[in-house]
């Protein structure tokens, strides 16, 4: 348990994939007005795979640590794939468990990515 505390922490002090993209394909945020959190995430979709991901933010070490571990899984993955994520595979990938007040704040990205990706998918498939 400790090295994945130690691991959220890493994430938190030395975020991966931080910052904007120019002219990404999707932009998204989520704000949980509860704790002040929030999320931005900016991506490029090349040929429905994640082939550039950015994350901004502010909150919490779990809601920024999981951002960043959040954008390391989704690079090179298909979009359908992302979409599928669900509580445990979340899990999986942060190692740990949440406890139920920081749930929410773990959850924050991954609401956020989904709602990008599906408004994303929509648009291609209006085109």
């Amino acid at each position: 348990m400790k090295l994945y505390k130690e691991i959220l922490m890493d994430h938190f002090q030395n975020p991966r994939n931080k910052g904007k993209l120019e002219n990404p394909d999707f932009s998204t945020s989520q704000y949980n007005p509860s704790c002040g959190d929030s999320i931005s995430f900016d991506g490029i979709i090349v040929n429905g795979i994640v082939d550039q991901l950015k994350f901004d933010g502010k909150g919490c070490v779990v809601s920024q640590a999981v951002a960043s571990m959040l954008t390391e899984y989704c690079i090179g993955k298909q979009i359908d794939e992302i979409l599928s994520v669900d509580k445990d595979t979340l899990l999986g990938i942060i190692g740990m468990e949440i406890g139920p007040t920081r749930m929410k704040c773990a959850f924050l990205s991954l609401v956020a990515m989904k709602e990008g990706l599906e408004e994303y998918k929509k648009k291609q498939e209006s085109e």
